[in-house]
């Protein structure tokens, strides 16, 4: 068995999307993919609510945290703490391109230090026994080349880095918003292969456009993994396909058994004051595609229906039949 097994499907971190409660269902629905926390700032870690950024159900191992910043210091002092808090994986983004990471010179910016992100790593792996990664895009605004990307990831690799989680497109740090450099820099996957024929004893994992089942497959087989992004939370019935895929021998639950499962969080959840509308967030795709999805959405999006019969809602749309999912 490969020793980057661990990370043959992931789920990848999504700011406002992939909270607990999320990370929660999608463990439900693939018992063995490693989940990734929303982006976590080293300022919201080390100045506010410590707590509430990073617990966690223990179901959710494996877990990684995601952190965003560019000081090794301040890196290394996050690391221990998410190290203490129980992660299994610490990993560093130099990937995302919003306005505000920019302002903050860390995301995918980093890309264009790759001497300051080795001494990041660095600074995280001298404090920590966790396994520190990246995830990193291919290149910055119009530099294409191969070169690029290359050299960043062998920076990092001689600094003791060994999983890179790779955005297969380009960032474009001006006149792009989030949601558009995930959809218009060319795909180009044929450049992650190559980062694995060049390190092949580094765990490659790619990212970016995965939105097919046997397409997961095919890379499946000829990188370390994949990590799937809005396919998990738009279409969960495909990270679902994935992990039986991936454990076929493990314990799969059916949807009646995910969704019982998932209601008796909420119950307990919302009982702990959490907010039904955040609970929701994560699961308003599952049924996507087949009759009804539009009602889904509908019914447990409203705000109405949420104050009126609380946890109960979510019962109420899958006993109408909004939840008769296909195995």
């Amino acid at each position: 068995m490969s020793v980057f097994s661990s990370w043959r499907l992931c789920v990848a971190p999504m700011i406002d999307v992939t909270d607990r409660h999320c990370r929660y269902f999608h463990r439900l629905l693939a018992p063995s993919a490693r989940l990734y926390t929303e982006m976590v700032t080293t300022g919201a870690l080390l100045h506010g609510d410590a707590p509430r950024h990073l617990d966690f159900d223990p179901a959710e191992h494996p877990v990684a945290l995601q952190l965003g910043g560019c000081e090794p210091e301040a890196l290394a002092r996050c690391a221990r703490l998410g190290e203490q808090w129980g992660y299994d994986e610490i990993n560093l983004n130099c990937g995302c391109p919003s306005e505000r990471v920019q302002k903050g010179a860390f995301g995918a910016c980093l890309m264009a230090e790759p001497r300051l992100v080795a001494d990041c790593i660095k600074a995280m792996q001298d404090v920590v026994d966790i396994p520190v990664t990246v995830k990193h895009r291919l290149g910055l605004d119009a530099d294409t080349s191969y070169g690029f990307v290359r050299d960043f990831v062998g920076t990092l690799y001689e600094a003791g880095c060994r999983v890179f989680i790779a955005h297969a497109r380009n960032a474009v740090l001006k006149g792009l918003s989030p949601k558009d450099n995930r959809q218009i820099p060319p795909l180009r996957y044929d450049d992650v292969l190559k980062l694995k024929q060049d390190f092949p004893d580094a765990g490659v994992i790619l990212n970016g456009g995965l939105t097919d089942v046997q397409d997961c497959q095919h890379w499946m087989r000829a990188l370390d993994g994949v990590m799937l992004g809005r396919a998990a939370w738009h279409h969960p019935e495909t990270l679902s396909a994935l992990g039986a895929l991936v454990a076929p021998d493990g314990a799969r639950k059916s949807p009646d058994e995910v969704f019982e499962a998932f209601f008796s969080y909420v119950q307990a959840q919302h009982g702990n004051g959490v907010p039904l509308n955040i609970l929701f967030r994560g699961i308003l795709g599952w049924r996507a595609g087949q009759p009804g999805a539009r009602q889904w959405r509908r019914l447990l999006s409203d705000p109405k229906a949420l104050k009126a019969q609380g946890p109960q809602v979510l019962r109420h749309a899958w006993e109408q039949g909004l939840g008769a999912l296909a195995t």
